[in-house]
């Protein structure tokens, strides 16, 4: 079931832009006990990305209270809310879309989430590389067939999550993650200024590692990096943070960075 300004139905107009063009953005945040983790925060996000991309949204208010209204009574579970341009006009002007269309959503908590949690992930290097678009980056657009198309790469392997490059070679992301990466008491997470999404984990993240005694250092770095790393780190919305226990051939047994945050992280409300 979808809601869709504030309707519950199943279908969109086939001339929304959502489906025309991906002219939208979205958000995933983390169902517990039956509120939404960090509200305000995808709040803050949506708007931040509505405002780069121009769209006239201006129902904060209602789409809030409809989030609250879904996750209500639920003890676990994962909330989307897609904003698009709405339906109006032909080709690309988007002049007369004066009616932004808001998309709610609710599914499962994903069950692996526990299991990595406990046991770590691995890491394999996508093929797929970002291409650098520094007035699109960070933004949760819904243009994401490089993530499509990189986790399709990621299913013909054994690995449990994609290690992503730029199109320059600079390590960026996972296909659904943030990372960060501990050589001794420095921490280390890609700049994202010129590809991948600024995640509403990897940002507490940084804030709480602000406050901590690890150095914090966001670099352009290439993917050898990881290699002489102690530790390696994913995070997103709804892990919320998971340890890396291998990248390709390169085992990381080391916890210092996970402990410190996933207490903090799984506290979230």
């Amino acid at each position: 079931m979808f809601l869709i300004n504030g309707l519950e139905q199943e279908s969109l107009p086939a001339s929304d832009r959502a489906t025309q063009f991906g002219d939208g953005c979205f958000t995933t945040a983390r169902i517990a006990d039956g509120d939404v983790c960090l509200l305000d925060a995808h709040i803050r996000r949506l708007q931040t990305a509505c405002k780069t991309l121009l769209i006239p949204f201006t129902q904060w208010d209602t789409l809030r209270q409809e989030m609250r209204q879904l996750a209500s009574g639920k003890p676990s579970g994962v909330l989307k809310a897609i904003i698009s341009r709405g339906s109006g006009g032909r080709g690309y002007s988007g002049a007369s879309c004066q009616h932004p269309t808001r998309i709610l959503s609710v599914s499962a908590y994903p069950a692996q989430y526990t299991r990595w949690r406990e046991e770590g992930v691995t890491l394999t290097l996508s093929p797929v590389r970002l291409g650098r678009n520094p007035m699109l980056a960070g933004i949760k657009h819904l243009n994401r067939l490089e993530q499509v198309l990189i986790r399709t790469h990621l299913e013909q392997t054994a690995a449990d999550e994609a290690l992503v490059l730029d199109s320059e070679g600079f390590i960026t992301e996972c296909c659904a993650a943030n990372l960060f990466w501990r050589q001794g008491n420095t921490v280390f997470t890609p700049s994202l200024e010129q590809a991948g999404v600024n995640g509403i984990m990897r940002q507490f993240c940084l804030q709480q590692l602000a406050r901590s005694d690890f150095y914090v250092v966001e670099v352009n770095a290439r993917e050898e990096a990881l290699q002489a790393a102690d530790e390696i780190v994913i995070c997103n919305a709804l892990m919320p943070v998971i340890p890396v226990r291998a990248y390709g051939q390169f085992c990381l047994p080391s916890r210092e960075l996970f402990s410190f945050l996933a207490p903090i992280c799984e506290q979230t409300r």
